[in-house]
């Protein structure tokens, strides 16, 4: 819907970031009848006066590309990496600074007319079958990922600062299916670390196992050589072996014939490699 208001005698197309009304540099700078660089002088001497979120939003990255995308009647540089957009307050205080007859007659025309304009339309809603690419986009992200249905759309009306994801504009829908597909490449990066970290977690885990159970003569010969020795070192080995056994049940880690890398009574190892190796439960700290 575009939304219209006469601003002296001249009909003005409603600019809104995520519902909220505002104008940019040039706007103001056209209604307030100066040039662009009184406006950003003011600002730059001011700066502590104007608060973001307050007088002003700035935009970048997506969402300068959403805005600019539904809104081609604000003219800006390919170059320009950021935008600033000014609120009903923002404006306020530019034409208390300039201070002059037509600044306040027109800022109350904005007032009156603009700011408070589109405040109570209503929105305007997709069709289902606008939608039908968003759809596809949220049924492979579900297949890929740990997400249901409900937390993708949540986080797309989240994103998209609406109720519901008919509410996105239909200029915008391009730009939701591309923020679903950029998720699915993150789950995909995501899913690929994990797999990387299980199977480094895995070597560390049989290393830690196969060392401490191949070295059991030079422990049991070190019982003769030093008792005191031997039962510190046996503390650290047992040790050892219950924190490997915790990560190899966290990371789920198997062996290569499918069963759990520690067999369920501590008494079998089942190495990635085919190797399987018998095994005190005391090593374990585990009842014999």
């Amino acid at each position: 819907m575009n939304i219209v208001a006469n601003i002296n005698d001249t009909e003005i197309s409603i600019v809104n970031f995520k519902s909220i009304p505002v104008v940019t540099t040039a706007m103001l700078a056209d209604f307030y009848a100066t040039d662009v660089n009184n406006i950003q002088q003011n600002y730059s001497r001011n700066k502590i006066r104007f608060v973001e979120g307050k007088h002003f939003i700035k935009i970048s990255g997506q969402d300068l590309k959403e805005f600019v995308t539904v809104f081609k009647s604000v003219a800006t540089s390919s170059k320009v990496r950021s935008l600033i957009l000014w609120t009903e307050r923002g404006a306020a205080r530019h034409a208390k600074m300039l201070d002059t007859d037509q600044a306040w007659e027109v800022f109350e025309q904005l007032e009156d007319c603009y700011f408070r304009n589109n405040v109570s339309q209503p929105d305007t809603l997709t069709d289902i079958n606008n939608r039908i690419p968003l759809a596809n986009a949220v049924g492979m992200l579900v297949g890929k990922s740990s997400f249901n249905t409900k937390e993708i759309y949540d986080m797309l009306n989240q994103r998209f600062a609406v109720n519901h994801v008919n509410q996105i504009p239909l200029q915008l829908l391009p730009n939701a299916v591309e923020y679903i597909h950029n998720l699915m490449t993150l789950t995909a990066r995501s899913n690929e670390f994990h797999r990387q970290d299980q199977c480094e977690v895995q070597q560390l885990v049989e290393a830690i196992i196969k060392q401490n159970f191949k070295m059991m003569n030079v422990w049991n010969a070190l019982r003769f050589l030093n008792h005191s020795d031997f039962f510190t070192y046996s503390g650290l080995i047992v040790r050892s072996n219950q924190l490997a056994q915790k990560l190899s049940k966290r990371y789920n880690l198997k062996g290569e014939n499918g069963e759990p890398l520690v067999s369920q009574n501590f008494r079998q190892v089942s190495f990635s490699n085919g190797e399987t190796l018998d095994i005190n439960p005391n090593w374990f700290n585990a009842p014999g």
